[in-house]
């Protein structure tokens, strides 16, 4: 962080080699023989109703932690031998030890630092929760107790602090920072001041001295202690700021006031907190007394500092603390020229003389620390002090404090209260967003990704709260930006260790290759352009780059060619690695050395051109001539351009004429660039949120007051169209509520329906809060209102005689929680919808849509989602809808993915209104042979309406006089109706014989709605003949024509300033998996437009998503963790308690799969499909169970390996997950319908490895539909899921319940789990799930003689015959199971007398892509004997999107075609390896088939020449 500046190099603790990842308790940890564990047996993991008891807290608990100095390894071990939950806890008393409450508090920090749920345990018992937490308070201010115990409790405080969504923890936070910690402030003059600043601050200090009055002796005695809390920890703070002790007592001090800074920090940084907090530390000049402390100036304090320069941003914030409201630039500097035109007041008042020049002085001149000081050098060391004093500065502290009252401190208390700082938006105005290598290596950056949760960072958190929107926005441009910067490092270090640069300067070479880099020569500077008006660097700095492309293989060549303007790439200078050492968690040298990275240079894009200089337009055929080289024109940065040339000037050596190596980065992880802009450029616009959502969005008042029911402009009355089904189904959805039909209805109709809601007795806003006293005398008990809807309907009207013209329905029968979501998604205002899996998230927001489209025809809808995937799913049911596809727009990327006929792209809606045109345009010429109208009427929109106006709308109007007539007949009507001939290719007859006049009537108005219909869309489609520019008519389409608008959050981030430009305007926002996007993400799309009259003019918003599931992904431990980056909008929301609609009924899964996560889900019911469709009751051929955890043992004796740093794989479970995968094919289970799950990406690799192998190109298996991680399967389903969760020796992430509740709820019909069962079954928060997986047996129980066949009927529930079940012993024996069958099969299909009934099935692989792990270098480099002899490319395949492709040429016997590889079979004594990931030539072998000890010649399959092919079964 650029305005949050480090002073020095990281504390002695911080350094990057100090803090590492605390290694995770092992299964010998938690079930050995050591001492907590021994313990842990003995006390509470084996008793029933464990006793407490003193000795073993104190003697085997606390004496045997102070040994080892309460290593954070044996809290983790006690944490996961359930301490907490299982005795401590359940034993807590009032009367328990100093002991006892101490591990209470320790225990609450380990699962903090974890990440667990830390208070949900302690609402079992609010009372005695209170009592400890007034202990812990206690002991935090208690001298006698040691520095470090201290420490853990400020982190205990911290942590309840953060905490304040839950009851039990505001309860007792509240107090400690009520206006009575007023009563520390120096001086009634001083207390008077803030009075006058808001008179309600006045009437809350009168009712807090009168409540102290009327207390008794013990509650006096309380509540003196909660306003002199924070006051007594601030003096004591200030007491160690300054004290002189031993090294180690210096270290723990340290360590205590980085923690009491942090939480001074936190304090500062949400309003309720701040509110009277801030005060009370400019009136004990906390900031003054920091920054002259010793401990600051020491410069190896490094964090500390940082952390002060944090709590300096917040304490000096733009905002006025009695109403929260964002000073402007304006208002600023007007208060901070009130307090300089005081000083110059009060000073010439006390010091005429000496003080004169300074009164006479300027602003600017006054408000520059060195001519402050200069002016104040006049007066003594008396007269400073009595200046101090008249500037209402406090002069005296108690005679405790260590702190150094000197003449520099006063004159540093006065020049913090006059200095002019820049504000969040002038440093983050100058704040770089691209990188170099001095940003990248810079010290905070280093201590971040250190961080292990053993001390604090000084980098902003996302909490609950914010200060104002710009308070948001900056901390989200702070946090987004390290977290880029993170990735950016990532990727540069892993292209300098795989190129293995040798040798320094010129005589540097490369030993290794990365498909994400080319060597070059340097860049070449062509054109610098003149600086614009009001800059000093250049315009741009053009550079031309040549890119030697002749060894690269085709794919790879084409990822470079395919580079797009404006991308980011990245010049280096890499030489062979020094040996640099680190101090203190910073070197003294650049640590980009460490890695070869001497130079970073960012450059955009602009072209890239073939070796002639031409633009590469089209894609290169992979049989177009060897290519040698490629042009790559670039902008160099020119601010970073000019620093450099400056620095050459003075003689320092030219950077760009050592550069050697261009990096360029993945797509998806390279558009930081746009969004960092957009969050910067609305961090300075003073962007609002809507007026009705700002103070909900900041967490700030009624949590309520955002839903429709308190909202002013809710509807009366709404027409639900296709909503409801029935009449029944609308009494259903509406339980509690009086339906009464309308008046002219004598009973139940059918839809559509249009429900009347009375209107409120009153208005619900947000009334001002009865006194306390009134609140005690008067409870009000709240009186469930029984509401009486007015239902009405009416006759759709007739669109056209045509089948087309009838409008698409809705076919969901929605329960009533998605009845209820949908009402409130169609009301304005605020709606959260909660979606467990399974519950129909996607069909509520696409009804709401389709309610707003109708009901709303002149508003607009923004439709917004993390992933395409999720977009396009919703995106294709609402095309499904009653929704006119001109009025559709999808922007990105993704659009390409999406399963229907049209295009929906801005350009390919515009081609298609083109087509449409053409279309309307023939329609209007067989218009005009109807009517006998001469001329070209068809030829142009204009000609149309011209068309319309002088014969279609005089002959209709003609007509409609004549038949509105009571004289006319039924017959005369249909005789005289004009358009017989136009509709002659309608339905016959047109006018059915019998019908009564009223039905004649309505077709007649249909058919004319028809013609009307043709008229309006060419009014539409006339812009487009007008405008010429291709990009004029796609931004018309955005503006004007669509209204229903989707797009990725992401794309929304990078093209906000593009979109904002052009004038769009929407009305509404649904956002789809909101809960997995970050809260910054979840903002943009809320401000795509500009603000009308100071606010964003936005009527809904609608979010829907589940918080219980995974979370937005954030690389950094720190910025996860630490930061909350992770925390989304949507979890915000739900944390702060906004009105939320829980989906209760689940239809994916059986309800026996369903019970494994419904525990999330108290409330979770089934849908009446899952109870009673066939499918969901039928046993899964060939197993015992619908479900089950299979206890993988160790294979070949190893369990988990992690051959690289966080790429663990489980060799043994990859084997069995193949080899069941094997077992399904083999019973004819369709590949589309398996999917293989992880948890760990290396994992993914390995099995991948081993179904290549085993399966890949051999029809008796292929490939599964997919092979992916738990993270990227959310959204997704299947019926049958194979999961594996890797770990032997320590739970892992795993450990997250989120994930778990993803891994459990992906599989329809089957779930098998590979894992091992001792490791998880003593995690106390997975118990729920685990103890009904280890319910059933642990060993793979199979059926024999059954096959997946629609002739297959065993029920679930019914018992299997004796002798059928076939239990698997291991993973040796499933293989040894599966080869039998498989000889079985390969033997009857040589005999033809085998049912090939195996479906190769889909096979897209949609979220696997190429493994990021590797790069192989026979798929990035062609062989350098062969470079010059092959056509380049030719050597080259690229594995393509599907996951059955063809890597060989198959055999054919007797004219079939026979994969080259049926099965390979190896004896089970060879040893396998498991996989290598960095270097190829260290790749294991390919992974071996189990088979009987006797080696198997791989099997050839004959097949008579009558065999019948293979019979797909459809899925």
């Amino acid at each position: 962080m650029d305005d949050v500046k480090p002073t020095g190099s990281s504390s002695q603790h911080n350094g990057a080699n100090g803090l590492t990842l605390q290694p995770r308790p092992t299964v010998a940890d938690l079930h050995g023989e050591n001492h907590f564990a021994q313990v842990a047996r003995k006390n509470w993991l084996t008793a029933k109703a464990p006793k407490v008891r003193l000795e073993v807290v104190k003697k085997e608990l606390w004496d045997e932690l102070e040994k080892i100095d309460f290593a954070y390894s044996s809290l983790l071990v006690l944490e996961n031998l359930q301490l907490l939950e299982r005795y401590l806890w359940p034993g807590f008393t009032e009367d328990a030890s100093n002991y006892h409450h101490l591990l209470l508090a320790l225990l609450v920090n380990v699962k903090r630092r974890e990440n667990l749920s830390s208070w949900e345990l302690f609402k079992t018992k609010p009372a005695e929760f209170s009592a400890f937490f007034r202990r812990i308070l206690s002991m935090s201010v208690d001298p006698s107790q040691p520095t470090k115990i201290r420490t853990h409790l400020i982190f205990f405080v911290i942590g309840a602090f953060q905490s304040l969504d839950s009851d039990l923890v505001r309860k007792e936070c509240a107090p400690l920072l009520s206006i009575s910690i007023w009563q520390n402030l120096h001086s009634d003059a001083v207390r008077e001041h803030q009075f006058e600043q808001d008179q309600r601050w006045r009437k809350a200090w009168r009712a807090a001295n009168r409540r102290f009055d009327a207390a008794d002796e013990t509650l006096q005695a309380r509540l003196r202690f909660e306003r002199s809390w924070l006051y007594s920890l601030l003096l004591d703070f200030l007491g160690l700021l300054y004290s002189n002790q031993s090294t180690q007592e210096t270290e723990d001090n340290l360590a205590y006031c980085e923690r009491f800074v942090e939480l001074l920090t936190d304090l500062q940084s949400q309003v309720p907190t701040r509110r009277y907090v801030n005060a009370l530390l400019r009136d004990l000049n906390m900031l003054p007394a920091i920054k002259l402390s010793p401990m600051y100036a020491d410069e190896d304090n490094g964090l500390f500092r940082d952390l002060f320069n944090l709590l300096s941003h917040f304490t000096y914030f733009p905002i006025e603390d009695h109403n929260a409201a964002q000073l402007s630039k304006l208002e600023y500097d007007q208060k901070h020229y009130d307090v300089l035109a005081k000083l110059q007041r009060v000073g010439y008042a006390a010091f005429e003389e000496k003080l004169q020049l300074l009164a006479l002085a300027n602003y600017g001149s006054i408000g520059n620390t060195v001519d402050l000081e200069a002016h104040l050098r006049v007066l003594n060391d008396e007269e400073l002090v009595e200046l101090c004093s008249l500037m209402g500065l406090r002069t005296e502290y108690p005679k405790s404090t260590f702190l150094v009252r000197d003449r520099a401190f006063y004159v540093e208390t006065l020049i913090s209260l006059v200095e002019y700082r820049p504000t969040f938006k002038d440093n983050i105005r100058e704040m770089s967003i691209l990188p170099t290598e001095k940003i990248l290596y810079e010290g905070s950056f280093l201590r971040n990704e250190a961080y292990n949760g053993s001390h604090p960072l000084a980098i902003p958190k996302l909490n609950l709260q914010y200060l104002t929107m710009g308070d948001f926005l900056w901390r989200s441009f702070i946090l987004y930006r390290a977290e880029t910067l993170y990735g950016i490092r990532k990727d540069m270090e892993d292209v300098a260790k795989r190129v293995q640069p040798r040798g320094k300067g010129a005589a540097t070479k490369f030993g290794g290759f990365s498909r994400m880099s080319i060597p070059i020569s340097k860049p070449g500077i062509v054109d610098v352009a003149p600086s614009l008006v009001g800059e000093e660097h250049p315009a741009y700095v053009r550079a031309e780059i040549i890119l030697d492309v002749s060894r690269l293989q085709h794919p790879v060549r084409r990822e470079w060619e395919q580079l797009k303007p404006d991308d980011v790439v990245f010049l280096l200078t890499v030489e062979g690695p020094d040996d640099v050492s680190m101090k203190n968690g910073a070197s003294h040298h650049n640590t980009s050395e460490q890695f070869g990275i001497h130079t970073l240079r960012c450059a955009q894009v602009v072209q890239i051109q073939d070796e002639n200089g031409r633009p590469i337009r089209e894609q290169v055929s992979m049989d177009a001539p060897r290519v040698r080289q490629r042009r790559l024109i670039v902008h160099i940065d020119a601010k970073q351009y000019q620093e450099d040339t400056d620095r050459a000037a003075q003689g320092r050596p030219n950077v760009y004429e050592q550069i050697n190596l261009v990096v360029r980065r993945r797509g998806r992880e390279n558009n930081f660039r746009p969004i960092l802009e957009s969050i910067r450029r609305l961090t300075l616009s003073d962007i609002p949120a809507p007026s009705w959502l700002q103070d909900v969005f900041l967490g700030l008042g009624d949590p309520t007051s955002a839903t429709y029911k308190r909202l002013p402009n809710r509807l009366h009355s709404i027409d639900f169209r296709d909503t409801f089904l029935d009449w029944q189904h609308l009494i259903e959805s509406l339980p509690g509520k009086s339906i009464e039909p309308h008046e002219s209805a004598l009973s139940s109709f059918g839809p559509p329906y249009v429900v009347k809601y009375p209107a409120p007795a009153e208005p619900e806003p947000a009334s001002v809060r009865p006194s306390k006293k009134r609140r005690r005398d008067q409870e009000e008990v709240a009186q469930p209102v029984h509401e009486h809807l007015h239902v009405s309907t009416y006759k759709p009207p007739n669109m056209g005689p045509y089948p087309a013209d009838a409008p698409k329905l809705n076919r969901v029968r929605f329960t009533p929680a998605q009845i209820e979501a949908i009402t409130s998604g169609t009301q304005p205002g605020l709606t959260v919808v909660v979606g467990p899996p399974g519950t129909g998230k996607t069909d509520v927001a696409t009804q709401i849509i389709s309610n707003i489209y109708h009901n709303f025809p002149d508003q607009r809808t923004l439709l917004v989602a993390h992933s395409n995937q999720a977009l396009n799913q919703l995106f294709q049911k609402i095309v499904a809808l009653d929704i006119d596809e001109r009025h559709l727009l999808r922007l990105g990327h993704g659009e390409e993915d999406l399963d229907t006929e049209a295009s929906y792209s801005k350009h390919g809606r515009v081609e298609s209104f083109l087509e449409r045109g053409t279309y309307y345009l023939s329609e209007v010429g067989r218009l005009a042979k109807n009517l006998g109208a001469p001329g070209a009427h068809d030829s142009s929109c204009e000609t149309a309406d011209y068309f319309n106006l002088v014969y279609v709308k005089p002959t209709w109007t003609q007509y409609w006089d004549r038949v509105s007539s009571p004289d006319s007949s039924v017959q005369q009507i249909a005789a005289e109706f004009p358009f017989r001939e136009y509709f002659a290719d309608a339905p016959q007859p047109l006018f059915p014989p019998g019908a009564s006049r009223e039905q004649i009537v309505d077709i007649a108005q249909g058919c004319y709605r028809h013609v009307e219909k043709i008229f309006t869309e060419l009014e539409d489609i006339r812009p487009f003949e007008i405008l010429r520019n291709p990009r004029d008519k796609a931004n018309y389409l955005l503006v004007k024509e669509a209204r229903i608008i989707a797009m990725t959050s992401t794309h929304a981030a990078m093209r906000r300033q593009e979109i904002a430009s052009l004038g769009f305007h929407y009305d509404n926002v649904v956002m789809e998996e909101a809960a997995q996007i970050t809260e910054i993400e979840n903002f943009i799309p809320l401000a795509l437009q500009n603000p009308q009259n100071g606010e964003l003019p936005l009527q809904r918003i609608v979010m829907c998503g589940d918080h219980l599931q995974n979370s937005p992904i954030i690389q950094n431990l720190a910025f996860r963790q630490y930061a909350n980056l992770e925390q989304s909008l949507f979890l915000r929301l739900v944390r702060l308690g906004v009105p939320t609609i829980m989906l209760d009924q689940q239809g994916r899964a059986r309800p026996s799969i369903a019970k494994l996560y419904k525990w999330r889900y108290p409330n979770l019911g089934n849908l009446p499909s899952v109870l009673s469709t066939p499918k969901f009751q039928i046993a899964n051929p060939g197993f015992r169970f619908d479900y089950q955890f299979i206890d993988v043992p160790d294979y070949k004796g190893k369990g988990e390996n992690e051959p690289t740093p966080h790429f663990i794989q489980n060799l043994g479970e990859a084997e069995y997950t193949v080899a069941l995968y094997m077992y399904m094919r083999l019973l004819g289970y369709p590949a589309s319908k398996i999917s293989i799950l992880t948890t760990y990406a290396g994992q993914r690799a390995l099995i991948k490895d081993v179904l290549d192998h085993r399966c890949k190109g051999n029809r008796l298996f292929g490939l599964p539909k997919i092979v992916a991680t738990v993270d990227k399967y959310q959204g997704e389903q299947n019926d049958y899921v194979l999961l594996s969760l890797v770990r032997t020796r320590s739970i892992g992430y795993l450990r997250d319940i989120r994930r778990l509740t993803v891994a459990l709820s992906r599989a329809r019909l089957g779930l098998y789990i590979l894992g091992r069962a001792s490791v998880f079954e003593s995690c106390f928060e997975l118990k729920p799930a685990f103890d009904i997986l280890l319910s059933r047996p642990t060993k793979l129980s199979l059926i024999t003689d059954e096959l997946y066949a629609p002739s297959h009927s065993r029920l679930v529930d019914v018992k299997v015959q004796e002798g059928r079940e076939a239990v698997m012993e291991g993973v040796e024996h499933l293989g040894q199971y599966v080869y039998e069958m498989t000889r079985a099969k390969v033997e009857a299909m040589k005999d033809g007398t085998g049912v090939e009934d195996v479906s190769m099935g889909n096979t897209v692989e949609a979220a696997q892509g190429v493994d990021e792990e590797v790069d192989r270098e026979e798929d990035v480099l062609v062989r350098e004997d062969v470079a010059d002899e092959v056509v380049d490319g030719f050597e080259a395949t690229e594995e393509p999107a599907n996951g059955d492709e063809e890597s060989e040429q198959p055999e054919k016997v007797d004219g079939q075609e026979v994969s080259a590889e049926p099965i390979k079979v190896d004896a089970p004594g060879e040893a396998v390896e498991p996989m290598k990931v960095d270097r190829p030539e260290e790749l294991a072998p390919p992974l071996k088939v189990y088979a009987p000890e006797e080696a198997v010649v791989p099997i050839k399959i004959d097949e008579p020449e009558n065999a019948k092919p293979v019979v797909k079964v459809d899925d």
